[in-house]
């Protein structure tokens, strides 16, 4: 355990008396020094800019910008210097100043893209910036990776995450996040400072994140501050764009299975963005709906994106976001079967940002969230049908306090109300109906503590309370980096993390999808991370991670899938309770500049689950579980208007349990016999190996002199790789019959986007 300790008095000493203690050098030095805060933005739309760095040049000062943007350096010596301000992908910024002792000074910069060198055609890029990868297991995800990764039929948030090293993805047909050998609903998804129950479409194919809507995108693998909570994995923090404040502007693409536009613009004291998506893949159903079975009768999806800012003074600035999506399908699967999958989101966030003083900044946050899931299924005639629905209200209050060059301290409270549904009725009886309902209350304090110009602390804590089961829960977590040169870093961190929600997800459909909360009887999971690592950046061009990782995931719950009939169990009686771990090893190397510019990244992973009474009490490997994983990315501007763009992956193929045969038990009492399967051990077989190429080429060019054009050409699966994504058995045949389920083609994807 670790505690920070702040303004606190001791006995026999007043304040005077502690005053006097200090050294009359350190008391001057405080008298005639100054400070300088202010907001670092785009210059071309106004956008604030996250990890921006600012330093004093010649001096060990220097700080970064939050994901508002600000900034706030204190107890600089009186006089003059120059201020440089910069971010990968911009120009870098040098101001003079003067710093008056006792006196803060306003420094607003706009930095401008510093783009492509058309002379000789250089390219920087921004996929990862390393200043942003402060802390470890941290990465910053650009909307540059996310536009020019080739993707199935359009660009995708998640389908970029899932390139990083330590990130798994299930299937070709599931974008879901599995990282450092955690479940997706062990990643706290944050859109706005708001959780995002459910962050997939079309099944699971692809996330609900419009790409034309999003501004920043942080990954913290694992190891996370106190500053976030609520899951024992990961946290993906996503931040809409807060809209040009210089001009009105907008883009409209059109691709092959959903069309997307978004408007942004300037108005007086603010700006604001508006961006649609919805599906555009009804014309085609309706073409080969009678010529190929299993054809959805109806199918469309939609996301709306929307926000708004108002600068109340130089000091306040208010935002308003609001999301809404959805799903509705229905499919008959067979001549028998009939799917009705109606799910989706809508969340919505009031924030108010200030500067409290020359070194406090304050944040105070009210967010709504509200996730619904109402499948129906309809079987000869039988009619199944389930109600899920977890709705969250929230207020966050968070203070950012810079006392001097050497802390950083963060505090922020937390507190909301879950309302949480779930109802299942087969043939119009209703079988189960849980109804939850449980407030939440979290504290968290932490202290960036420079302790040298080589070493620096984060350490902190985090408690939560949630009064369903009356759980209370403390979270100690340190992280420690030492730079033994300029451009390398190695770091350690730990820490423990609880979760109060699962998620019981179905890897095929997304619209299956259920969240369950603990309650009595019910206890929340938790878990403990370990990690250490090396970042080296040993020039503009290069940059190299090297990071391992250890977790424990304990106290797991889910559904127990031996239960044969829910109706009338207690709450808690409906659960198993496992637990278990994951290892591993991450590399990654990016080239940043230069025609060729993008990335390599490579995990060497173990993840183990074991549940009472399954497998012998023994571990297994779950699904997806993947011993090696590596990706490639590669981007060549051939010149100014045309790049090629390369994709590579492998990884081990996954886990499954073998079928060994059939047997045949007689019935003594005359009825017909049963013949069980006999199967393997669990999970002990594995799938060939996955690995895919996909290739895209864009142009950029002019559309009738309206606006800036891309156009994008890509083929997914270039060789037609028909990776297996499961074995079906047919036990009427003998010998047993094994069929093999693939996943995609070869397939040619084409988007046609304008910017104006």
């Amino acid at each position: 355990m670790f505690f920070l300790f702040v303004g606190i008095s001791f006995p026999g000493f007043s304040q005077p008396a502690l005053a006097e203690m200090r050294s009359d050098t350190a008391l001057e030095s405080e008298l005639n020094s100054g400070s300088l805060n202010g907001y670092v933005s785009e210059a071309r739309t106004g956008e604030a800019i996250w990890g921006a760095n600012i330093i004093l040049e010649g001096t060990t000062l220097g700080t970064s910008t939050n994901s508002a943007g600000f900034f706030t350096l204190t107890r600089i010596p009186e006089g003059s210097y120059t201020a440089v301000i910069s971010f990968i992908g911009f120009r870098e910024m040098r101001r003079e100043i003067t710093i008056v002792a006792g006196e803060t000074l306003r420094l607003d910069a706009e930095l401008t893209e510093s783009g492509v060198e058309l002379d000789d055609v250089t390219l920087v890029s921004d996929f990862f910036d390393l200043e942003q990868r402060q802390s470890v297991g941290v990465t910053t995800v650009s909307t540059q990776l996310i536009r020019d990764t080739p993707a199935v039929l359009q660009a995708d948030v998640f389908r970029s995450i899932q390139l990083l090293p330590g990130i798994t993805s299930a299937s070709d047909f599931s974008s879901g996040l599995y990282i450092r050998g955690g479940t997706p609903d062990q990643t706290l998804i944050l859109l706005d400072n708001t959780t995002v129950y459910n962050p997939t479409h079309f099944f699971g194919f692809f996330s609900t994140f419009n790409p034309d809507a999003i501004r920043d995108v942080r990954v913290f693998k694992g190891g996370f501050p106190p500053e976030y909570g609520g899951r024992i994995g990961s946290v993906v923090d996503i931040y809409n764009k807060d809209g040009n404040r210089r001009q009105r502007s907008g883009t409209a693409s059109v691709g092959m299975l959903s069309s997307r536009a978004s408007f942004e613009g300037p108005f007086e004291g603010g700006s604001y963005m508006f961006a649609i998506r919805r599906s555009t893949l009804e014309p085609l159903l309706w073409a080969l709906r009678g010529s190929v079975d299993n054809i959805p009768r109806s199918f469309y999806f939609l996301d709306a994106n929307a926000k708004i800012n108002y600068d109340l003074g130089q000091r306040d600035r208010l935002s308003l976001s609001f999301y809404t999506g959805l799903d509705d399908v229905v499919f008959p699967a067979s001549d028998d079967l009939l799917l009705n999958l109606f799910y989706g989101n809508i969340t919505g966030s009031l924030t108010w940002r200030r500067i409290l003083s020359g070194s406090t900044f304050g944040t105070l946050t009210f967010t709504g969230s509200r996730y619904f899931n109402e499948p129906r299924f309809e079987f000869g005639g039988t009619v199944f049908e389930r109600k899920n629905t977890v709705n969250d209200f929230s207020v966050k209050a968070d203070i950012e306090w810079t006392p001097d060059q050497n802390h950083t301290v963060k505090s922020g409270l937390w507190a909301g109300t879950l309302l949480f549904t779930l109802q299942d009725r087969f043939d119009g009886n209703l079988t189960q109906s849980p109804d939850l309902t449980s407030g939440y209350y979290t504290f968290y304090i932490q202290d960036r503590w420079r302790i040298t110009p080589r070493w620096i602390f984060l350490g902190g804590a985090r408690a939560a309370y949630f009064t369903s089961g009356n759980f209370f829960r403390a979270e100690p977590r340190a992280q420690l980096e030492y730079r033994p040169t300029e451009n390398l870093r190695l770091q350690t961190a730990a820490g423990r993390y609880h979760q109060f929600k699962s998620l019981i997800t179905n890897e095929a459909f997304s619209g299956f999808d259920v969240w369950l909360l603990t309650d009595r009887g019910v206890a929340p999971a938790y878990g403990d991370q370990f990690m250490a690592g090396a970042k080296w950046n040993p020039n503009n061009t290069w940059s190299f991670e090297l990071e391992g990782f250890y977790r424990t995931m304990r106290q797991l719950f889910e559904f127990d899938p031996r239960i044969p009939d829910a109706a009338g169990l207690e709450y808690s009686e409906l659960f198993r309770f496992g637990e278990g771990f994951a290892y591993g090893v991450e590399v990654l190397a990016q080239r940043n500049r230069g025609r060729l510019t993008g990335f390599l990244g490579y995990t060497w992973g173990t993840t183990r689950r074991k549940f009472p009474g399954f497998n012998d009490d023994n571990f297994f490997p779950p699904k997806f579980d993947r011993i090696h994983d590596l990706s490639l990315v590669a981007n060549y501007r051939l010149n100014a208007r045309w790049m090629s763009t390369v994709v590579f992956g492998y990884a081990t193929g996954q886990t499954y349990t073998e079928p060994l045969g059939r047997t045949q038990i007689n019935n003594p009492f005359g009825t017909e016999p049963d013949n069980p399967i006999i199967v393997g051990r669990v999970n002990a077989s594995r799938l060939p190996a996955y690995h895919r190429l996909d290739v895209g080429f864009t142009r950029y060019g002019r559309f009738f002199n309206l606006g800036d054009s891309e156009l994008q050409l890509q083929i997914i699966n270039l060789y037609s790789r028909r990776n297996v994504w499961f074995y079906q058995f047919d036990f009427d045949e003998n010998p047993v019959q094994r069929i093999t389920v693939q996943m995609l083609p070869i397939l040619p994807s084409v988007t046609y986007t304008v910017n104006f």
